[in-house]
């Protein structure tokens, strides 16, 4: 990995988007910034467009926010009637009509899970109700066997899509689906083609973990910092400028606690219902939010050696990792387009 250090980095501000607007005295100035945040899928959802026309801009950001507040009504496990919550509900007995959304991020899970052997995995919803890392944290390791009751019920293969008769069924009674780790990627490439469709250009959609930008920030590019997994939040370690590209990170520092010296996060490993180890931080980069939210998460599990071996073999799929001994690992086409401001906190 080639380190890149320079004045140009000094101005660096925040963790995720770090702009600078530094035309030339020549040139004409930037359009205006429109923003606007709006919480959704428990997540901030963070929209910024560079634009002249402010009032085409925020009535796309309406549209964008009635969009992804229609796909949580879809895809999240705490709305009862969404397909998610009936495919749960049904589970070992049949089909049910689910939308072609939800076929669509659970297709693609499939195929994250294959490349992943497995450790991607959004049956992992079978863990959910004892290790509590969303609003319900508890801080509470749970009981070696109830973990190991729970690991069975964890297997992808047990998801069928039939796009045919627009059915998914659950063959076994137990499995439940969480889109958890997956979810938010879709909504953020739907929040992109809103944009998209209204002659937006540059603009940057954050979503949690996930995040989108397109052309330049104002007269510069899009400049985007990676959080030190020790660190402190607005003290990012390195910078990737970005264009027309998604970017998403799975960390151990997001959701978590610690008992008896020990870190358990929200990242769980299939095989063993625990908390995955050996890795600190996993970024992905690549064209379509929907595969980086899979992927981060998939690599953070499957460990930093083969994390970073599968990133090599796909396609236009680019990574960034800090493992568990603070090692940083870049994938061959990002080593010339990250600046390593300084290594992660030990």
């Amino acid at each position: 990995m080639r380190v890149r250090s320079g004045p140009q980095l000094s101005a660096l501000a925040a963790v995720v988007l770090l702009a600078a607007a530094c035309a030339s005295p020549a040139a004409p100035p930037a359009p205006p910034v429109v923003e606007e945040r709006r919480l959704l899928m428990g997540s901030e959802l963070h929209l910024t467009v560079y634009a002249a026309d402010a009032p085409r801009a925020r009535a796309a950001f309406a549209a964008v926010f009635a969009e992804v507040e229609r796909l949580e009504g879809v895809l999240s496990t705490w709305r009862p009637d969404s397909d998610v919550s009936r495919l749960n509900a049904a589970a070992g007995g049949g089909p049910v009509p689910v939308r072609a959304e939800t076929r669509a991020v659970l297709r693609a899970a499939a195929q994250v899970s294959t490349w992943t052997e497995g450790k991607f995995d959004v049956t992992f919803g079978a863990l959910a109700d004892i290790w509590k890392f969303d609003h319900d944290q508890d801080d509470r390791v749970p009981a070696a066997a109830d973990i190991a009751a729970r690991v069975p019920l964890v297997d992808y293969r047990r998801v069928v899509i039939d796009d045919a008769a627009g059915t998914a069924a659950i063959t076994r009674p137990g499995v439940r689906v969480h889109l958890g780790g997956i979810g938010k990627g879709y909504a953020v490439d739907a929040a992109v083609a809103i944009l998209r469709a209204a002659g937006l250009r540059h603009f940057m959609v954050q979503f949690g973990g996930d995040l989108y930008v397109a052309g330049t920030a104002g007269e510069s590019a899009w400049r985007l910092g990676l959080q030190d997994p020790r660190g402190a939040p607005d003290d990012p370690f390195a910078v990737l400028e970005l264009s027309d590209a998604t970017f998403s990170t799975s960390g151990d520092y997001e959701r978590y606690f610690e008992q008896d010296g020990v870190r358990y996060h929200h990242i769980l490993d299939p095989a063993t219902g625990q908390p995955a180890r050996g890795t600190r931080s996993v970024t992905i980069v690549t064209k379509q939010a929907l595969w980086a939210d899979g992927l981060s998460t998939g690599v953070f599990i499957l460990g930093p050696e083969r994390g970073m071996a599968l990133v090599e073999r796909l396609p236009d799929v680019e990574a960034v990792i800090v493992t568990a001994g603070n090692e940083v690992l870049v994938s061959t086409g990002l080593r010339d387009r990250l600046f390593v401001r300084r290594p992660p906190s030990p």
